[in-house]
């Protein structure tokens, strides 16, 4: 496929896979918001190998994960290295790979959280949890950081994005609790398990259920942390970009909110949030990018210094 036709199937896919991230995306410049869809193409593709899923949806056993992680790096290593793979997601990679300059570092680490899902991990300590979310949405955020112009040497907003990363993944993994746990899959970290006297291979039994929205809720609240974080980062980028992340992180944050004040409801069933509160943050962005003040250092948060290579 042309450039065009990739664009096209792109944008497809992130408005099936993330109706929040497609109407954020919207507020990008033409050309950031292409590559923000094309970056988002590659890496829906590659969660759906790794789960089984389409577009984020009917998770299902592979019946050789190590087999389908093994291709897919092999994929993402000839796209990044300006290789038609034949494979649209891939080639789109290819693309704004290119385009930015996205050091293929951080593709590598992306892909390498995917891999621990492949063998059946399960976070030991907060920082294992932290981890396991810098691999499979920090390292995106800070992809999607370059695809917006930043400079892959600009330490400091890179952390910065990669926060942003943190706190979407934190919001997943606090409204999926019971879905992973039907999978066989737990990202509560087992010292937090442990603290609150909860079986790791029985979370979702009805004993746990208060101990477990204490959890659930601790997970809420990182989010924010990491939420505020990225804000500051967010006032050094052009005001459309600005625009597009401050109203993301909004609406993805209303979702760690929404769980928070649904008392254990995400337990048993999907929180989402309504389209009138996702424009409400576009309209609220605007504002914000416009003042521009976003002050926070980044003290006591986790960093992505600390990340290592899976073993």
């Amino acid at each position: 496929m042309n450039r065009a036709n990739l664009v096209t199937h792109a944008r497809t896919s992130i408005e099936r896979g993330s109706k929040s991230f497609a109407r954020a995306s919207k507020l990008f410049a033409r050309q950031t918001r292409e590559r923000a869809w094309l970056l988002y193409y590659w890496c829906r593709a590659c969660d759906d190998l790794a789960d089984g899923q389409d577009h984020g949806h009917g998770m299902s056993t592979i019946a050789n994960p190590e087999k389908t992680i093994a291709a897919m790096r092999m994929m993402t290593t000839r796209a990044h290295g300006g290789e038609q793979t034949g494979n649209p997601p891939f080639d789109a990679f290819g693309v704004v790979a290119q385009e930015c300059a996205i050091p293929k570092k951080l593709a590598d680490d992306m892909i390498d959280g995917f891999a621990l899902d492949a063998r059946g991990w399960r976070p030991e300590t907060e920082d294992d949890l932290f981890q396991y979310c810098y691999h499979v949405a920090g390292a995106v955020g800070c992809m999607m950081a370059i695809v917006m112009g930043v400079s892959a040497r600009d330490q400091e907003v890179l952390d910065r994005a990669c926060d942003l990363g943190l706190a979407f993944q934190l919001a997943n993994i606090a409204r999926d609790v019971a879905e992973d746990a039907q999978a066989g899959r737990c990202y509560l970290p087992k010292s937090w398990l442990a603290e609150a006297r909860i079986d790791p291979d029985h979370i979702m039994d009805p004993a746990n259920r208060a101990a477990l929205i204490t959890l659930v809720n601790r997970l809420c609240d990182l989010a924010g942390d990491y939420e505020d974080s990225a804000r500051v980062g967010a006032s050094s980028l052009p005001f459309r970009s600005r625009w597009a992340v401050l109203a993301a992180a909004g609406i993805y944050g209303d979702i760690a909110r929404a769980i928070k004040q649904s008392d254990g409801a995400s337990l048993e069933q999907r929180i989402f949030t309504s389209k009138g509160k996702k424009l409400g943050w576009i309209l609220k962005a605007f504002a914000q990018a416009l003042i521009n003040s976003a002050r926070r250092d980044r003290q006591g948060l986790w960093t992505r210094a600390r990340a290592t290579r899976p073993a």
